[in-house]
């Protein structure tokens, strides 16, 4: 009988409280800074876009962030755990699972679902790399809110009870690479080794990772000299895939993945892991299981057309970067699983995605039992999976965590 150990996962979220800010940032940005104001609202999805209109008569009762020119609602899938319907429909605080912004109640849940340690990315206001920050124009407020949003992760999200449970992920200033590499070093002194990033900081209007001026050098590094791991979720690039205008949600849905996939070839092919031998990333909600063919298709452009007119200047296979760098996380993939030795079992990692649309909670222990039964793993491969792998990708031993 398969056994799952205690879970750890590297993709959940928690919804920012509604005082964050307010009970945070100097009075005078009081009225500024990101807040909570119910309304009516009106929600669209098309094309792969998300589109929203406030104090519709007849809406539905919502919950909106309000951040200087921002108005942005809070949608269910965002908090989706413990309702029957999945849609995209507005929601208030009032509406999801207290487990969701409360930290009592989330270990609670934790415990619940099999779950002993939980990485929490950034949800409804922040987006998932702190996008709402980057699109601001007063750049002072905005790097005051990313430095309140860490502290307040740091500090009080973690701390307590949550010390060694709830583990640290944080934000940067996208807009500034060296502000970025400082906030990195502030956090990692503050004992916080995971941040979040774009995975693909172009569609944000800004340098690729690809930049031949190396935009992106200061902030790498800075992640390098702290071993701190770079966590890039689907959707960080402020665009889902999408097939037309036209195409449902669930288009845009099954195809999540390629955002990880194309992210993968822009760090592996730009030669990122040859500047920076020691940095860590990972995909969150990306799946593997599509790594198996990305991984020959890179290395056979390298064997056959490696040379400068394809761009790519590279020692070594593609292939050979992806051990120790680079890191795919799963909740319910056994395609990947299946492809295990083609992917590498030590690059995977486990997650339950509480509380999306797409968590696994309250089942997650069957559905772990489930996909590492049907994929054969065995027991060794099965602690990688669910922590061992983990704990060498975000350097959990720094809290205390070592099997």
């Amino acid at each position: 009988m398969t056994t799952i150990p205690r879970i750890i996962s590297v993709d959940d979220h928690v919804v920012e409280p509604p005082d964050l800010w307010t009970s945070r940032l100097p009075a005078k940005y009081q009225d500024r800074c990101p807040r909570i104001e119910r309304d009516t609202a009106e929600f669209n999805f098309e094309g792969g876009v998300f589109s929203y209109e406030k104090g519709v008569e007849g809406g539905e009762m919502c919950d909106w962030w309000m951040y200087d020119d921002l108005v942005y609602p809070f949608p269910k899938l965002s908090a989706a755990a413990g309702f029957d319907q999945l849609d995209v429909v507005p929601v208030t605080f009032d509406d999801i699972l207290p487990a969701s912004w409360k930290q009592k109640e989330r270990l609670a849940a934790m415990d619940e679902n099999h779950v002993d340690v939980s990485i929490c990315f950034p949800n409804v206001l922040p987006r998932f790399c702190g996008q709402a920050f980057l699109e601001r124009d007063d750049k002072e407020l905005a790097l005051l809110c990313i430095q309140a949003y860490n502290d307040w992760m740091i500090d009080e999200w973690c701390a307590g009870d949550g010390t060694g449970r709830l583990i640290p992920l944080t934000l940067i200033p996208l807009w500034d690479p060296v502000a970025a590499a400082v906030e990195v070093h502030r956090c990692a002194d503050k004992g916080s080794f995971a941040v979040a990033f774009s995975e693909n900081p172009y569609p944000l209007g800004l340098p690729s990772i690809h930049d031949r001026g190396r935009f992106w050098d200061p902030f790498f590094r800075a992640c390098e000299e702290t071993d701190t791991i770079v966590n890039m979720h689907i959707g960080s690039s402020s665009k889902m895939p999408s097939t037309s205008p036209d195409a449902p949600f669930s288009v845009s849905s099954t195809l999540t993945f390629s955002n990880a996939m194309g992210s993968m070839c822009d760090y592996i092919l730009s030669g990122m892991f040859v500047r920076f031998p020691k940095l860590k990333i990972a995909y969150a909600e990306g799946q593997v299981g599509w790594m198996p063919y990305v991984i020959e298709r890179m290395d056979k452009i390298w064997e056959e057309r490696g040379d400068a007119s394809f761009g790519i200047d590279l020692p070594d296979a593609p292939s050979s970067y992806i051990p120790g760098h680079i890191w795919g996380c799963i909740f319910d993939d056994e395609i990947g699983l299946r492809n295990r030795d083609i992917i590498g079992m030590d690059q995977i990692c486990f997650e339950v995605d509480f509380p999306h649309a797409d968590t696994t909670y309250p089942h997650t222990l069957e559905v772990a039992t489930r996909i590492c039964t049907n994929a054969g793993l065995d027991d060794g491969e099965i602690y990688k999976l669910i922590r061992g792998n983990a704990i060498e990708a975000f350097g959990l031993h720094r809290f205390g965590i070592t099997s």
